[in-house]
């Protein structure tokens, strides 16, 4: 019984309506823009080297195709995700 109440009281944890909260203004695929990626939507389109010598606000993850990325959400962190030609397609915050 104890165990069901903790797996209870551990999922409800996960819960924390970040996502999907009415009335909340969001960003780059319905997230908040916490790491400026607004200011970096001329990337998109782009290929993956014109990223050498850029000074992007850290932290930045790079997602290729067949990339596994974590689901957590870190608003400050840059996801920029490019395609099999490697270009970019994608410039979002989490």
């Amino acid at each position: 019984m104890r165990i069901l109440a903790i797996a209870a009281l551990a999922l409800a944890a996960c819960s924390s309506g970040i996502i999907g909260d009415p009335g909340t203004s969001y960003g780059p695929r319905g997230r908040g823009d916490g790491c400026d990626a607004g200011r970096y939507q001329t990337l998109v389109g782009q290929p993956r080297a014109s990223l050498q010598g850029q000074s992007l606000p850290a932290p930045v993850r790079l997602i290729g195709p067949g990339t596994a990325v974590t689901m957590d959400y870190a608003p400050g962190r840059m996801n920029i995700r490019y395609d099999e030609q490697g270009i970019i397609v994608e410039v979002y915050c989490g």
